[in-house]
């Protein structure tokens, strides 16, 4: 573990300057996919200012996972770890384990339990550093703010700062993308990703409108459908329509996949976000919730939910043919790092 820690860590300082493990910055945060690739760019803003520290992140474990090394976060930690629960005890004051585990940090940036005055007051006694909160999904303090991303930027205390989230696949996550891919027998530069679930079946585009798109899409690429654990009642009837089928892939997985195909098709969801975060130009499809709030930021097309699967294609096929443009340079890349 310390040595693929000490690797990342390598890395980022190859890149971002030297990274000095004494001064250490933490963020908590408790949402899902979508609400922390919206993040990101707060805890980009974050870095920049604390310029040289070491940047944790302590949130659910899949993101605590994927944003180590592949954004500012140096180290992820669980929301699950005791010692956040030990700060709801009534001797939550004087937890010598909370105190050990949190006393280290010179700043912590807590989007978690803002209202809990309890949390609050025994976050602040386990550190000897400065902590402040900011409200889950920013909107008590930035109601004016439209997309979630700025108003969480806003919150920081950085709305100037770049609004585009950045999650970059590593060389193992393109290598697992790239084995994914070639066990169906398909070329990544002629590859339309689809992920047809998300969070709430009331988000979700009809799976028989997604199986009509993927036919007609084929005339032209190739489409393979991307299923999590919510998705897999679906996988009977994929194979039925005899439509290839990757499912159960990691975080990082799905994000060197979106790094390499031509473009995706997806719903509001956590998944479109995390593949318009790692580079892949996409259509999303939304309903009911707010597009300007909610959507993926990138190259997206966003439409609404009554769109039937032809006006979806061509929608695709337009943003695939714009993004042409970049595919020598994504070719370079794979052929570089596979």
């Amino acid at each position: 573990m310390n040595g693929d820690l000490n690797d990342r860590i390598d890395a980022m300082t190859a890149t971002s300057g030297t990274i000095d493990p004494l001064r250490r910055v933490l963020v908590i945060f408790p949402g899902a996919l979508g609400d922390f690739v919206c993040v990101v760019p707060a805890i980009e803003a974050i870095a920049a200012r604390h310029w040289g520290a070491m940047i944790e992140l302590m949130a659910r474990a899949e993101l605590a996972r994927l944003a180590t090394g592949r954004t500012a976060i140096a180290r992820g930690y669980s929301m699950d770890a005791p010692h956040v629960s030990r700060l709801f005890n009534e001797s939550s004051a004087t937890d010598s384990e909370a105190r050990e585990f949190f006393a280290g940090y010179e700043r912590i940036y807590s989007f978690f339990a803002s209202d809990d005055a309890r949390f609050r007051k025994a976050l602040g006694a386990a550190t000897d550093g400065e902590v402040s909160f900011h409200p889950f999904r920013a909107e008590d303090n930035c109601p004016g703010e439209r997309h979630l991303a700025a108003a969480y930027l806003r919150s920081v205390g950085a709305p100037d700062a770049p609004m585009r989230p950045r999650i970059e696949p590593s060389r193992e996550d393109l290598q697992a993308a790239s084995d994914a891919i070639a066990s169906l027998g398909c070329d990544p530069s002629n590859l339309i990703a689809i992920f047809p679930g998300s969070g709430s079946p009331a988000k979700n585009w009809p799976f028989d409108k997604f199986a009509t798109l993927a036919r007609m899409l084929s005339e032209r690429a190739r489409a393979v459908f991307i299923l999590g654990p919510a998705e897999s009642a679906i996988e009977h009837r994929l194979r039925e329509y005899d439509l290839p089928v990757l499912k159960d892939l990691d975080l990082s997985t799905i994000a060197g996949i979106a790094r390499l195909v031509s473009g995706f098709v997806g719903n509001d969801s956590g998944v479109s976000h995390l593949a318009a975060a790692a580079g892949a130009p996409g259509v999303v499809i939304f309903g009911p919730t707010e597009p300007a709030r909610w959507r993926p930021l990138g190259r997206i097309v966003v439409l609404d939910s009554a769109v039937e699967p032809d006006e979806v294609a061509a929608a695709v096929t337009q943003i695939c043919r714009d993004h042409d443009s970049d595919a020598p340079k994504r070719h370079r890349v794979e052929k570089h790092v596979l």
